[in-house]
This record gives C-alpha cells, structure tokens and sequence, in this order.
C-alpha cells in the first residue's frame, strides 16, 4: 500500500473526530410509526374539514383546508404530485397548492369542476395499507382508505402516498394517488 493512502486511512478517525464537533447531524429516517401517525392525521384533518363545513359553511372549511394542505403536503418543498380520486382532465393532477385546496373544498374558478371532496359529510376515515416501503427519509405506502359518511355509507378509493421528511422533521406528502377501485365484469 503506498503511504500517502496508508496516511489517509490511519488519519481518517481524526479527521472525523474534529469535523464531528462542528457538523450538525440530523438524522431523517422514517420510522412506520411516523408514517402511520400521518395516515391518521390526513383522516382526522380530512373529517375536521368536513364536520367545519356542515357546521361553519364554505370559508371556514377553506380555511382549514388551507392549513391543513400546507401542514400536510409538500409544496413548500416543490410540485406534489396528486392525483385526487374525482378530477378529471384536464385538471387531473394537482401540483400546485391553490389545485389540491380546491379539490378538497371547491369554490375556486380556477377549478370550475371541483366541489370540494371533503365537503361531503365523512364522519369516519380509516386506512387498510396494503404496504409500506421505508426508505430513508422517505416512505411510500400503498392500500385502500376507506370513507364513511353521515349515513354510514362507505366508499373505498385506493391510495398510494409517498411521505419524505423535511429539514425539521416533519413528514410531508410529495405524492399522493387515489383512484377509485376498478369493477370488473
């Protein structure tokens, strides 16, 4: 071994010991009770909507829609890519915060075909997944949530997110896809 190698390598653990004093290390693995924890978030803050809706009407509901999207989601961090359950094109996907506010409470002429998907009544929301793929600090989760609303109806949507934590430490949601389950013949 050539001794300028040799050196690095029996100096290297010094080296690390000194820059470690002054390197800030934060560690952003995501554990599953993290993203099990924002699965259950979503569903919570999903009925709040609702329940604020039928209680305090259309700017209420906005305004905790509008926390909860930017609480929740990622466009702070860059486009989102969502794919709500009940958007057609050409406004399928919602990569912009203002998109993914109107799906979830309409009222925005930007998005004349939104009528505010959590306007609709649910009183419960639960999630099946089928998976969960952790992978540093990001997890991607896969499997059905299923909605119940005032009556106790029950829709089932399939849903695939993909939660990536930030700098502080708090999970954000980069993709989320729904879709409503297919029926065959």
């Amino acid at each position: 071994m050539k001794k300028s190698i040799l050196i690095a390598l029996l100096a290297a653990p010094l080296m690390a010991g000194a820059a470690s004093a002054q390197t800030k290390v934060v560690n952003k693995a995501v554990t599953e009770t993290e993203v099990l924890a924002a699965q259950k978030g979503w569903c919570s803050a999903l009925v709040d909507i609702s329940d604020t809706y039928a209680a305090k009407g259309l700017p209420a509901a906005k305004q905790l829609a509008t926390k909860v999207v930017d609480e929740a989601y990622g466009y702070q961090l860059g486009a989102v890519l969502f794919k709500p359950t009940l958007a057609a094109a050409p406004q399928s996907f919602r990569t912009t915060r203002e998109g993914a506010i109107s799906y979830f409470v309409g009222g925005d002429q930007a998005f004349p075909h939104d009528h505010g998907f959590a306007t609709k009544n649910w009183k419960r929301c639960d999630i099946e997944n089928a998976a969960i793929f952790i992978a540093g600090d990001t997890a991607t989760t896969m499997g059905n949530v299923r909605f119940t609303d005032k009556d106790g109806k029950v829709t089932i949507v399939d849903k695939t997110w993909e939660f990536v934590k930030d700098n502080a430490g708090k999970m954000r949601i980069m993709v989320h896809h729904s879709s409503l389950p297919f029926i065959g013949d």
